[in-house]
Formats: structure tokens, C-alpha cells, sequence
């Protein structure tokens, strides 16, 4: 079960995108203020269309993870294709902002372990949110993998980058580093 985090409160106590120099946070900020655009509705329209694969955006299979005959999945399906992006070994990701990409080391390590998977609809609205996490060079981190809500999204494009990463738990040597 994929656990929803509604408030920044909830987002810093999941520990998503720390500590520094993980991207996850600075991914989830741009997402919220460059990528979406909430309509009169509130539902979120994602410009441009991943399935373009700007900004390193591709389709992300959700497939089944088996262990001792039990299989499942990452993610909850709900009858639409979900994108992944957020991998900085990309070269389409280079066209990510350069705080977000700014201290990727190259390697292997924790500065590029964070991703955000969205499940769209073909109308180009974005039906859900979800954040994640490597746990090996091969599968995610079922247990810190959310969901994240239309609110919390909304709150996130009301912050500034530095006091949006303060609130979500960055220590203020780490994002005064970082930006």
C-alpha cells in the first residue's frame, strides 16, 4: 500500500530526497512549478507530454517484483501508462533545471537515486503523483515510495526553492550549499 502524503509535514517526516546531495526534493519542486498546470478544475495538465521524453521523461513499466512466489507491483495500477523521470544519467535530462541536476556526481551513489513517477491519462492530465527511491542499482523502494497529493502540490508552487526545501527538511547548510 502506497502511502499518500498530503502536507509538508508528512513530506518531511518520509525522508524523500535527503540527505543532500539527493535531487528528489529540487525534482519535486520543479514538477510542481515548471511542469504542471493546474486547470480551473484543480486536475493537473502536464506540459509538455512525457511521452515526448523531454526533460528525461519515459514509460515506466511497473513490473512485477517477485520474491519467495509473491509478486507485486510498485505502484497501485490504475488503468493508465505511467512516466517516469528524474534519472540524471539521461542525456534528455540535461534539459532539467541546473539546481536540479547541479551536484550529480556520475556515479553511483545517492545523488541520483530519486525519482517521480506520474500516472496520465491520454487527455494529458496527470491522474497521480508518486515519489521514489532506489533501494539497488535495479528495483525501487516499496516502502519509501508516496503518493503525492493535488494539495501538497499546490503548496509546494507557493514556496520559493530555498524555503521549500527548509520546510521539507533540509538542513540550512545543505540547501544554502546547494543553490
Amino acid at each position: 500500500m502506497v502511502r499518500t502524503l498530503n502536507n509538508m509535514a508528512e513530506l518531511r517526516g518520509s525522508s524523500f530526497g535527503r540527505p543532500w546531495p539527493r535531487h528528489g526534493l529540487k525534482l519535486l519542486f520543479w514538477f510542481a512549478n515548471d511542469y504542471i498546470v493546474f486547470n480551473d478544475d484543480n486536475q493537473m495538465f502536464a506540459n509538455p507530454d512525457p511521452k515526448e521524453g523531454d526533460f528525461g521523461f519515459h514509460h515506466f513499466q511497473n513490473r512485477r517484483e517477485c520474491e519467495n512466489n509473491v509478486c507485486k507491483r510498485l505502484l497501485p495500477y490504475d488503468g493508465y501508462p505511467f512516466y517516469e523521470v528524474g534519472n540524471l544519467h539521461l542525456p534528455t535530462s540535461k534539459s532539467l533545471p541546473k539546481y536540479v541536476r547541479k551536484y550529480n556526481t556520475g556515479n553511483i551513489d545517492t545523488s541520483n537515486m530519486d525519482r517521480l513517477i506520474i500516472s496520465m491519462r491520454s487527455d494529458r492530465i496527470v491522474d497521480k503523483v508518486y515519489v521514489t527511491q532506489h533501494e539497488d542499482l535495479r528495483s525501487f523502494d516499496p516502502v519509501n515510495t508516496y503518493c503525492i497529493s493535488r494539495g501538497l502540490l499546490m503548496i509546494i508552487c507557493g514556496h520559493s526553492l530555498s524555503n521549500f526545501l527548509e520546510q521539507a527538511g533540509y538542513s540550512t547548510h545543505d540547501y544554502c550549499t546547494i543553490l
